[in-house]
């Protein structure tokens, strides 16, 4: 069990009555729970799985292997291929599954663990092959993490929202992504195969958009419920001018017919000041690593601007 709070003499409390209901006994400050390691210094707080990631190479016979830089090969599409040569089904699903748990602290790999778990049901040597470059992508960063930094501006929340268009091959829906901040700091992402097949680049944006401010709500009413009420609009980037303007503009036509519900919760969002739709370039847009797999360039720009690093890297 974990126990947190701000008020000292509380939480004493709260450890004294436990303590006489159940055996326990206090561990000091967190440093481990659950395979997930905590680091603390004077800019924050560190989250990493390196012991779990470490783990998971030997006991795959991994550890030996030639690191790659990208968790999936630059613009890699999976499918069901007719005639591929099956695998192991059953040692798939359990590498998949152990990386999902890995993905708790890890969204470096969330793009390439959405995509290798829609074959847990047929897997071939192609999709064994992509868990096994995942493999590979951890053994060069087995230490990797998520820094929450120490930060004034506390109940600012923003939402990097993005999706493809149709590229999932097999099936054609797109996929939905984001990436959403508490104060500047990653707290929740998400990269997920639409359940439709959007008929415009523009409504699957738009899904995407509501996707994410559904989420960034959530963390609105989670911050109101731990006694800070932020007046501060929730700030969602998304890099689609047809999305943006369909949001503003509530006019039916045969782009927005199909997303009708999405549109007026947005729209009523933007109207009560809830929300507002910075622009922002494409080339800004940090939710790309996990609707697509983008080159090493790319990728390491964007975990960097992620918060995302490696207390145990050599400096």
């Amino acid at each position: 069990m974990v126990v947190t709070g701000n008020d000292l003499e509380e939480r004493k409390a709260l450890q004294n009555y436990l303590s006489k209901e159940f055996e326990m006994k206090d561990l000091s400050p967190l440093k481990y729970f659950l395979g997930i390691e905590v680091s603390r210094s004077n800019e924050g707080i560190f989250l990493s799985q390196r012991k779990y990631a470490l783990d998971l190479l030997q006991e795959t016979g991994m550890s030996g292997c030639q690191p790659v830089s990208t968790p999936i090969e630059e613009g890699l599409k999976l499918c069901v291929e007719p005639n591929q040569v099956s695998t192991d089904k059953g040692r798939y699903q359990r590498l998949v599954g152990r990386l999902m748990y890995l993905a708790h602290t890890r969204p470096d790999i969330a793009y390439a663990l959405s995509v290798v778990s829609q074959y847990m049901h047929n897997p071939g040597e192609q999709h064994m092959n992509a868990v096994m470059r995942i493999l590979r992508y951890l053994k060069n960063t087995p230490g990797k993490g998520i820094l929450f930094a120490k930060n004034v501006d506390h109940q600012s929340i923003e939402v990097y929202t993005d999706a493809d268009w149709a590229g999932a091959v097999d099936d054609r829906p797109s996929t939905s992504s984001y990436f959403t901040f508490v104060g500047g700091n990653l707290v929740t992402w998400k990269s997920k195969k639409q359940n439709v097949v959007a008929r415009s680049s523009a409504e699957a944006e738009f899904r995407g958009m509501a996707l994410g401010l559904c989420e960034a709500l959530w963390l609105r009413f989670l911050l109101q419920d731990l006694g800070y009420l932020s007046r501060q609009p929730i700030r969602l980037f998304c890099d689609n001018k047809a999305a943006c303007d369909i949001a503003h503009n509530p006019v039916q036509h045969d782009r927005t017919k199909h997303v009708e519900v999405d549109r007026f919760f947005i729209k009523e969002k933007l109207d009560d000041k809830i929300v507002e739709l910075p622009k922002i370039r494409s080339e800004d847009q940090l939710v790309d690593i996990l609707t697509k797999a983008v080159s090493s360039q790319v990728f390491s720009k964007f975990l960097d601007k992620l918060g995302m690093c490696d207390i145990y890297a050599p400096t």
